[in-house]
Parts: structure tokens; C-alpha cells; sequence
């Protein structure tokens, strides 16, 4: 019965996660096509910073479940928070130090994803009642 209630949150992450995921390979195609394959990759390395921090705060945010097990659930919540901000900052400074990449399509992929994860959630507002 627990797991039955953390479903739907589930859920809409995955969705969540594969609307990203599809609009940073679509963005990263489509400038490496129009512009040159360099500003391609450099968009699918920005774009994946934000993908794979974000499937690490996923993961952590439902770790656990249940009425019986808040304080675990916020505890990893905000652990799964620290994380990803861990994670984007060392995949930044990695990507920094060590590839050649081009700057504006690797932060302007990042800055989508980023738009993406804050307004897209209003696409599943369901309004039945």
C-alpha cells in the first residue's frame, strides 16, 4: 500500500526525466546539424550534466516511502538535493578542466534543462474533479 502512494510521483518523474532527456538529445542534433558538431557535443555534455544529477535526486527522493517513514524521506530528499548540486558542480569543473568544449551551447542546454524541470510539471496539472 505504501509504494501504491508514492506511484504517481514516480511516475511523473520518469516522465520528467525522459522529456529532458529527449529535448537535450533533440537540441544537441539539431545544433550539431545546423551549426557544426562541435557546438553538438557541447550541448549533449550540457544538457547531460543536468540529466544525470537530476536521476541521482530521483533516486533519492524515492528511496523511501510511507507515513511511518518521514523522517527518512526528508532526509534523503535533502541528501538527494546536496548530491545533485554536488554532482553538477564536479561534472562542471570536470568538463572544464579537462575538455574543449564550447561554452554557449553547453550552458544554454544546461539553462534549458533547468527551464525545462521547472515548467514543465504544469503540462500534467490535472484538472478532473
Amino acid at each position: 500500500m505504501v509504494a501504491a502512494l508514492a506511484r504517481p510521483g514516480r511516475v511523473l518523474a520518469k516522465q520528467m526525466l525522459l522529456i529532458e532527456l529527449s529535448a537535450v538529445i533533440l537540441v544537441a542534433v539539431g545544433l550539431g546539424l545546423a551549426v557544426n558538431p562541435d557546438w553538438g557535443f557541447a550541448s549533449l555534455v550540457g544538457g547531460g550534466i543536468f540529466v544525470i544529477a537530476n536521476v541521482v535526486f530521483c533516486v533519492c527522493a524515492f528511496l523511501f516511502c510511507g507515513a511511518r517513514a518521514t523522517k527518512l524521506v526528508a532526509a534523503s530528499f535533502y541528501a538527494g538535493e546536496a548530491l545533485k548540486i554536488l554532482i553538477t558542480v564536479l561534472l562542471f569543473s570536470i568538463v572544464y578542466m579537462y575538455m574543449q568544449v564550447e561554452l554557449i551551447p553547453l550552458k544554454l542546454t544546461y539553462l534549458l534543462a533547468l527551464g525545462i524541470n521547472i515548467f514543465a510539471p504544469v503540462l500534467f496539472i490535472n484538472n478532473k474533479k
